[in-house]
């Protein structure tokens, strides 16, 4: 999927028009085609969710009256699950809840809501160990669970194993969204986005055009943005701490770890709430650490967010501050911070504007990486691998 260089900041319009020999050489080409590709995913995502085959499938697991609803994943894939959460809870009325993967497989008993439930799981292969060793589980011992599997591979385990289950179902994204690249990007954003398929089913379905406006306001971070971005990378940074209030903290732990893979672990990283930031972790932000500060769509809950960021300045903290919204106070930037200003932005759907913030997170990170002498389609020098290794899944009672 191409892109216009026309259409981009100068920073991102040099790397991206670079010849594709330059691009593999510097270890970028992936992770910035897959970066920069997400507003035309997210409309080809909204209108594969608008088919009439995805609204049948979301209002018949609708209909099977869950008394919760569980998320699950790995890694980057639960940070979906930690966003759509307080989403579909508000907007269904039904108790939702992300649980990672890896507890699920240690500590089902203790953690999994017993009863009749479904059980999302998220993946952008599906080869994880857990992706698949979760569902064998939950299959085996809670028949009270139906399954709905959102992954980015159709010859995945996960979402080819089960043909023959008649409680599991699947919702294939585009083969673009399986991203190349090591980190998850616009595999983050579009799971995000097909995970609402949900809440649009209950209120009838969903406009094929739904994502057009977050697409645009992406546009706009591009156009706009992408320099201030790479100059806040440029800096001397070594720590990084991100906050969002409410589902937007699943976007903040996203984005935070975007920074960490990114970095090669270079940069330390921190995600937590406004006001959980006052509870010991503000004696964290030193000289050498940025704030990347998610702005909440909500003006009562930005009042909380605002008066934290004047805190900070007060007290002098933190090297820089990106901060990401909509008519955004100039008070609450504190010396040299930078406002990603977004027209429009409140005008989206909460999880859409979750899925804007964690694009600005991808590109801090990118830049870093390139700031770094890294590579951002393998970063962590073979430390890390784009699926996780095989490893054995016990069964449950065994030593």
């Amino acid at each position: 999927m191409s892109v216009n260089s026309n259409v981009l900041s100068p920073s991102l319009s040099r790397l991206h028009a670079a010849a594709a020999a330059e691009q593999s050489a510097r270890g970028y080409a992936d992770t910035l085609r897959e970066i920069l590709q997400q507003p035309q995913t997210w409309q080809g995502t909204a209108a594969r969710l608008a088919t009439d085959e995805s609204l049948a499938l979301m209002q018949a697991l609708l209909a099977s009256r869950p008394a919760h609803i569980v998320f699950t994943g790995s890694g980057s894939s639960v940070y979906v699950g930690e966003c759509l959460a307080p989403v579909l809870q508000a907007a269904l009325g039904i108790p939702c809840l992300a649980i990672p993967a890896g507890t699920l497989l240690t500590s089902r008993r203790g953690v999994l809501p017993p009863g009749r439930g479904l059980l999302v799981s998220i993946a952008r292969s599906g080869d994880s160990p857990e992706s698949t060793g979760v569902v064998d589980q939950v299959l085996a011992a809670e028949p009270g669970y139906t399954h709905l599997a959102l992954t980015c591979n159709a010859q995945g385990k996960l979402a080819t194993r089960y043909r023959d289950e008649p409680r599991m179902h699947v919702q294939l994204l585009d083969e673009r969204t399986n991203d190349r690249s090591l980190v998850m990007t616009s595999s983050f954003t579009n799971l995000l986005l097909a995970g609402t398929a949900l809440r649009h089913a209950a209120a009838g379905g969903a406009d094929a055009r739904h994502a057009d406006a977050a697409a645009a306001v992406a546009h706009a971070v591009f156009a706009r943005h992408g320099d201030a971005l790479e100059a806040v990378a440029q800096q001397p940074l070594s720590a990084s701490v991100y906050l969002g209030s409410g589902a937007a903290l699943g976007a903040a732990r996203e984005a935070a770890l975007k920074m960490l893979e990114m970095s090669g672990g270079a940069v330390r990283v921190l995600s937590e709430t406004f006001l959980g930031l006052r509870h010991g972790p503000m004696s964290w932000l030193g000289d050498d650490c940025s704030v990347v500060a998610f702005l909440s769509g909500e003006p009562s809950v930005r009042g909380y967010e605002y008066d934290l960021l004047r805190e900070l300045t007060r007290k002098g903290l933190g090297l820089t501050r990106v901060v990401v919204g909509e008519a955004i106070p100039a008070d609450v930037l504190g010396e040299g911070g930078v406002a990603i200003e977004l027209p429009g932005f409140y005008a989206l759907e909460e999880a859409q504007q979750l899925m804007v913030h964690v694009v600005v997170g991808q590109l801090l990170a990118f830049f870093r990486c390139l700031a770094l002498g890294q590579r951002p389609d393998a970063p962590s020098q073979g430390v890390l691998t784009r699926v996780v290794e095989s490893f054995v899944i016990h069964a449950e009672g065994s030593a």
